[in-house]
């Protein structure tokens, strides 16, 4: 359904001169470093310096639909078809991988941890995460083979977000998710978060069964950003600055730590450099705060169809997100909603419309673009591979994904 999109949806094909440098070191190029850090007036400078850059070429954004724009040809001489299939040979059987791991005998229970666990969700990270332990393990030693161990980061990563989704949904009362009724709806709150509970303490056991020191505590840290980033989208800032930094905190805690945080946990088991490590790591946050951006841009510009789940969700929620903190600076009125979580009536209709009339969407898709770009300009430090190749050519399907 065409009138279902925005026009401004796909605009990744624009592409800078050249990238300015961003805030808080001479001449560094990318995105800001790790949220969580994030100095606030840096923030806001690098907020204003995308809002300057999106509206001094307004005419340069345009609408493609062509695949061809995405960053497809190898690098490494090696050819794939699709970084998804590549993914997959190290997948097979994943999801009956993940329900042996929950070992439950109460039926109820059983159908409730093993509910989304069904083939039909997109294994973004799980995808992410093989490709990049072959990476690794063909840049350390040239080895073409993923671990065991390795393997089994990439199940606990889909564990540990398919649990966050589960408790999400209770705190949010969502009602669908990936075109079905969520847990929650269908067997109630209680058991919805007794059944993410039950997901994480397999997926802890899994862990635990690597033996890796090391990698344990690196992926038991995603576990608190989460619970840490939930609590910051509970919260919210008056100052428009400092509103923008917790924003983009929220969005690497909630979202990017998992995908980073997994990434690196596979460097660790197939390289013992520290270097490759921080290559891994900063790929996963970068793509991982992209795909997030892109998320919230779709709440806008996507339908609940093409979703599977409710659009314009966020505002409902009294989330302000990249779109709703761009189109603030166009319309100042927004605040006021803002800060009362758009729950007076009329409120999300109205902040709906203020960011289609604003460029919004198109500066969050920007500073998307932004991060995708530091992402390959990491991964491209590691010596070529069709995995490596594979790994770019995701940081940009990130920007023209449309569910």
């Amino acid at each position: 359904m065409a009138s279902c999109r925005w026009p401004w949806r796909r605009c990744c094909s624009w592409r800078p001169a050249a990238r300015s440098p961003g805030p808080g070191s001479a001449g560094r190029v990318g995105p800001p470093g790790p949220p969580s850090a994030a100095d606030a007036s840096a923030q806001m400078h690098y907020f204003n310096l995308v809002k300057s850059l999106t509206s001094a070429f307004p005419n340069r954004f345009h609408h493609s639909t062509s695949a061809s724009r995405c960053h497809s040809r190898t690098q490494s001489g090696e050819q794939y078809s699709d970084p998804f299939k590549l993914g997959w040979r190290d997948l097979n059987g994943l999801y009956e991988d993940i329900r042996k791991e929950l070992l439950i005998s109460t039926t109820e229970l059983k159908e409730m941890s093993e509910y989304y666990f069904d083939g039909k969700g997109k294994a973004f990270r799980p995808i992410i995460v093989v490709l990049m332990a072959r990476a690794c393990n063909i840049h350390h030693n040239n080895s073409r083979d993923v671990q065991a161990s390795q393997r089994s980061v990439a199940l606990i990563a889909e564990m540990i977000h398919t649990a966050s989704l589960v408790h999400d949904d209770v705190i949010d009362d969502a009602s669908s998710r990936r075109g079905k009724h969520t847990v929650n709806k269908i067997w109630g709150e209680k058991k919805a978060v007794l059944a993410g509970d039950l997901i994480l303490s397999a997926a802890s056991i899994a862990l635990a069964r690597i033996g890796n020191t090391t990698v344990i505590s690196i992926l038991t840290q995603v576990i608190e950003d989460l619970v840490r980033g939930e609590f910051l989208q509970l919260g919210s800032k008056e100052n428009e600055t400092e509103r923008f930094a917790h924003y983009l905190e929220k969005t690497f805690k909630k979202t990017a730590s998992l995908i980073a945080n997994s990434c690196k946990a596979v460097s660790v088991l197939g390289c013992p450099d520290p270097v490759v490590h921080e290559i891994a790591y900063q790929y996963g946050k970068n793509v991982g705060i992209a795909f997030q951006l892109i998320d919230d841009v779709l709440d806008f510009t996507s339908c609940s169809d093409q979703m599977g789940k409710p659009t314009s969700a966020d505002l409902k929620l009294g989330l302000a997100t990249g779109p709703v903190l761009f189109a603030c600076q166009q319309f100042p009125e927004m605040n006021a909603m803002i800060m009362r979580r758009f729950s007076l009536p009329g409120d999300v209709d109205r902040a709906r419309q203020y960011v289609l009339q604003s460029d919004g969407v198109q500066q969050t898709t920007y500073l998307a673009q932004r991060y995708c770009h530091e992402a390959i300009r990491e991964i491209s430090k590691l010596r070529p591979s069709p995995e490596r190749d594979a790994l770019i050519q995701l940081s940009e399907i990130v920007l023209t994904r449309e569910k």
